[in-house]
């Protein structure tokens, strides 16, 4: 059995690289996504419907975790989120809130400034 700390390296490590069948297997099917300043999804489906999207003009993505704090279930995140997109990189401070549980994410928060990334990101 994994620590929460090390599911979610895993899961992070398998975003980075857009793995998202790996990284799907550690979200629970009641997991409850909140990408704070953008709504909610629940579930890997609904993670999924972000992610892939959202990440599909990266050509490469890093996570930098300045801090880290595990208590329990509970794993807060203090990330510098790095997407390298044809225009060039793109740098987006995030502070994330996870819990899991038996080895799955039950909850995950994503706090950042909607207009930090959206000034620079590619529109649709």
């Amino acid at each position: 059995m994994t620590t929460p700390i090390e599911t979610i390296n895993a899961f992070m490590a398998a975003v980075a690289v857009k793995d998202y069948d790996t990284a799907l297997r550690y979200i629970a099917p009641t997991c409850e996504y909140d990408n704070v300043p953008m709504g909610k999804v629940v579930g890997p489906d609904g993670v999924r419907a972000v992610l892939q999207p959202f990440f599909a003009p990266t050509i490469a993505n890093e996570f930098h975790i300045l801090r880290s704090l595990a208590d329990g279930p509970l794993v807060f995140l203090e990330r510098l989120d790095r997407h390298q997109l044809e225009s060039g990189w793109v740098e987006l401070p995030v502070t994330g809130v996870f819990e899991v549980h038996d080895g799955l994410i039950t909850l995950w928060r994503d706090y950042f400034d909607l207009n930090t990334i959206m000034s620079k990101w590619p529109m649709p």
